[in-house]
């Protein structure tokens, strides 16, 4: 599967190289192998990176509040989702549009904050949350579920701080005394809620690289509750 990823990434076959090198590095995490995770890494941020490029390259933006407020047909560019939309429908997009090879950027807003922030999230088995300013000073609306109705679209250089936000609030939410085969789980759920972070693949490369030779844990782990259904 690594090999593959490798050509397909060497034939500008993106979408193709980043499924390949994604199910390299989950059937290397079930037999431990994580030498082999930490080489995968780089193929796969470089087939990600490439798709975003194509997306903010565009300069199409999308405001999407409802499903009818998607371009029809869907097209290559920047999606932001928010409320009543939630997360578990900006990754559900993501998804149509990687099974579909358009090369997209999707995040997810939820409603604005007294604070005059946008949270910004991320849902996979993990949720990721990022409190960031939105592009422009936004008047609260209490009686809307957004907490406000601004329908202006946010320019490609606003996706691009949020998207890094969002990545960097995950590599800060890892815990530094967790077993080494934990971190990796954790970087490994965080990309699924927010794939096109370079970052978090460099540092599931150097989490891969720590855990290797090290003994299973020998208690199973818990984790707390994040509801992805909601705000």
């Amino acid at each position: 599967m690594m090999e593959r990823a490798s050509r397909h990434l060497a034939d500008c076959a993106y979408f193709e190289a980043e499924r390949e090198a994604d199910r390299a590095l989950r059937a290397a995490r079930r037999i431990n192998d994580f030498e082999r995770m930490a080489r995968i890494c780089l193929p796969l941020q470089e087939a990600r990176r490439q798709k975003r490029e194509q997306a903010w390259d565009t300069g199409a933006v999308a405001l999407v509040r409802r499903q009818r407020d998607l371009p029809s047909p869907l097209v290559p560019g920047l999606y932001l989702l928010q409320p009543p939309m939630i997360g578990r429908d900006g990754r559900s997009l993501r998804e149509t549009l990687d099974r579909r090879k358009i090369p997209a950027s999707v995040l997810t807003r939820e409603p604005l904050t007294r604070t005059g922030k946008w949270p910004v999230v991320g849902v996979g088995p993990m949720v990721i949350r990022v409190q960031i300013d939105p592009p422009w000073p936004v008047e609260r609306v209490e009686t809307s579920v957004s907490k406000d109705e601004d329908d202006r679209l946010p320019p490609t250089e606003w996706f691009v701080r949020a998207s890094e936000a969002l990545g960097d609030a995950a590599i800060a939410a890892l815990d530094e005394a967790d077993h080494p085969h934990y971190r990796v789980d954790d970087l490994l759920d965080f990309l699924e809620a927010h794939p096109e972070h370079e970052k978090l693949h460099q540092a599931l490369a150097a989490a891969c690289r720590a855990a290797i030779g090290v003994d299973e844990p020998i208690l199973p782990r818990r984790r707390g509750l994040d509801d992805p259904s909601g705000f």
